[in-house]
């Protein structure tokens, strides 16, 4: 999967690349206004959307807290009615009668007790009936008030009731028109009704009956069922047994049926305060509910949200043509800017492929003080310096041919020279001037290593064999009292190194170190080490000579290291300070050897006063004789 990422990474960059400059501009161009634009306006229509629902969410709140409020006055009535129901005494003594009341009894509470009793009771025109129901033999039935219990035993919430104790139960359910309660599933012989259900006792707390008031759904949830709403809410009733009750011809149940929207409610916990987003067949609802314990039911406000989100994606298809338009003027200009700015740089191209071809001639026809203009002014001063480049390298040509003669003639005279100091040679040798023989063999030896410059590499053994003929030499000058000692390993002598590299370190230890009388000793030993330390090759120089101070080798060294402009600055301080030396073949070393290894090689300089110095270079590891050995590494010289 990575390997194709990277592909298609690839091609994407290769195509991209192959584009116009003009394409390219265009497109970001596009995408700097396209990409903000489309964040922006989701970040606006998603806050604009969710104030919506929280808007839509508070106002049907609202109505749901009225409906709530309302079902509790009925409840409070219904309780109200029940209790005065159960209060009368007159009624109350003929629900607990003992003996059967003669005819005459029974006439008198008829027209007159129960008939004002009747009248009190229905004096709230919400209530739809209040019915008791007992089971003493000795009460006879009045329609519509007074029953006999035999009538509702079969009732499927009778066990209820009568477990609660006396406590009230409310019920959801359908009421027959007889005045009788039944639970028949043809609702279209029933009405719907809201009952109050209570069971009443005697004197001793033993069962007397039980008392049902009960109210029309459409009293009783007066904004549920109300003819006035809002096309696009409406309420419904969600009782406990998931009957779900509502005005059934509301203009949004024409979008999404009841007892969907009763199932998807009941698939989410209830959260008091808290919205339900559901979709049905593609249309989105907002549920916004709240439980009444006593009742154990839900009202819920069913919320479409088509028109709104409509709405909201009508202003947000507007503001997206409008900025596709404008997009559309937009790249249509910055085009034919482009192109105008961009005909500039054809220009310079074609100039460009005419210098390719060899054409140094070219008059480039753009000016001004804009990018182009100033890239186009560079371009002329680089086909001028071009030009003079070409004039100084025919220059450098006919010099070189100079000097090829100048080296022949200097041939010849080294040659002169080399032949004069043989016969030199010959002469001690026959006067048995051996001293002088030899050292005529060294100087000559000398001769031929500095004046033969094929190359500025040369194996360590040849830079080695070029000291020994300088160490002969001095040695006549101080009388045999300079030794030369080598710990160089035999693997170690092909190492590349600098022509003259080591000559002007030894030189410098035999000027500098040469006061034996400071030191008492007869004679100076001078090391030469060669050892590898990881990629490098570290050559050590060190005598036992004088040495030199701590602040003479600190200006020693820094003299060394210090970049040219910084060293002819204060060049002459330090050789004011350091009047022994100037160090000028110390720091012409250390820059030949970073001219053409690098920065990371090049020799430092330790000495400690009256005893010693050491100098050490480091060197790239490469062998000059077969290759590369064992542990060397190819060396880019530089």
């Amino acid at each position: 999967m990575i390997n194709g990422i990277q592909t298609w990474g690839t091609r994407m960059s290769d195509y991209i690349g192959s584009m116009s400059i003009r394409v390219k501009l265009i497109i970001s161009f596009i995408l700097i206004i396209l990409i903000p634009i489309i964040l922006l306006s989701w970040y606006l229509f998603h806050d604009v959307y969710l104030n919506t629902i929280k808007d839509i969410t508070r106002k049907n709140q609202y109505i749901l807290d009225i409906e709530k409020s309302n079902i509790l006055n009925n409840m409070d009535i219904m309780e109200r009615t029940a209790q005065l129901s159960l209060s009368n005494s007159e009624i109350n003594d003929y629900l607990q009668s003992t003996e059967e009341p003669d005819v005459k009894s029974l006439i008198d509470l008829r027209m007159k007790t129960f008939s004002t009793f009747q009248y009190f009771l229905f004096n709230n025109p919400n209530i739809a009936n209040i019915r008791i129901f007992t089971d003493n033999p000795n009460v006879s039935e009045f329609w519509p008030v007074i029953f006999n219990e035999r009538r509702i035993v079969n009732k499927y919430w009778y066990p209820k009731v009568m477990h609660q104790g006396g406590i009230v139960w409310w019920e959801v359910n359908r009421s027959d028109t007889d005045a009788l309660v039944t639970v028949s599933p043809d609702f279209n012989r029933t009405s719907l009704y809201v009952s109050l259900l209570r069971e009443f006792m005697k004197l001793d707390n033993s069962h007397n009956g039980i008392l049902e008031v009960n109210m029309e759904l459409k009293n009783f949830f007066t904004k549920t069922f109300s003819l006035i709403q809002d096309r696009d809410s409406q309420m419904m009733i969600i009782s406990r047994d998931g009957n779900t009750y509502t005005n059934d011809q509301a203009d949004l149940f024409k979008l999404a049926a009841p007892a969907e929207i009763s199932r998807q409610f009941s698939m989410h916990p209830y959260v008091s305060g808290k919205s339900i987003s559901i979709t049905i067949q593609g249309q989105p609802f907002l549920l916004i509910s709240s439980y009444i314990e006593r009742l154990d039911v839900y009202i819920v406000n069913v919320v479409s949200l088509k028109n709104t989100i409509s709405d909201i994606s009508k202003i947000r298809n507007k503001i997206i043509l409008a900025t596709f338009f404008l997009i559309a003027i937009l790249s249509l200009s910055s085009y034919f800017l482009h192109s105008l700015i961009l005909k500039k740089l054809k220009i310079l191209r074609e100039s460009m492929k005419k210098v390719r071809n060899g054409d140094f001639q070219v008059d480039i026809q753009i000016r001004g003080t804009d990018e182009v203009g100033e890239l186009a002014h560079h371009f002329r001063q680089l086909l001028k310096q071009i030009n003079k480049l070409i004039v100084d390298a025919v220059n450098r040509q006919a010099t070189a041919k100079e000097a090829e003669l100048k080296s022949l003639k200097n041939q010849i005279d080294s040659h002169f020279l080399y032949n004069t100091l043989e016969n030199l040679k010959m002469m001690a040798e026959i006067e048995a001037q051996y001293t002088i023989s030899d050292a005529l063999t060294s100087l000559g030896g000398m001769m031929r290593y500095s004046l033969k410059w094929t190359s500025h590499h040369v194996r360590l053994k040849d830079e080695i064999g070029h000291i020994r003929n300088y160490i002969a030499i001095m040695n006549i000058r101080y009388d045999h009292r300079l030794e030369l000692v080598l710990d160089i390993p035999a693997a170690y002598l092909d190492q590349e190194v600098l022509k003259m590299s080591l000559q002007p370190i030894i030189e410098n230890a035999v000027k500098h170190g040469m006061r034996l009388e400071q030191t008492q000793k007869p004679k100076m030993t001078i090391t030469i080490r060669a050892y590898t330390e990881l990629e490098d090759m570290m050559i050590e120089i060190e005598d036992d000579g004088i040495g030199m101070s701590s602040r003479k080798l600190s200006d020693l060294n820094q003299k060394i290291q210090m970049d040219e402009a910084d060293y002819q600055n204060i060049g002459d301080h330090i050789t004011e300070s350091y009047q022994e030396g100037s160090g000028i073949g110390l720091r012409n070393v250390n820059q030949r050897i970073s001219m053409f290894y690098g920065k990371d090689y090049g020799i430092r300089v330790e000495s400690k006063e009256g005893s010693s110095t050491l100098v050490t270079m480091s060197l790239p590891y490469f062998m000059l004789s077969g290759g590369l050995s064992a542990h060397a590494q190819t060396t880019d010289r530089r």
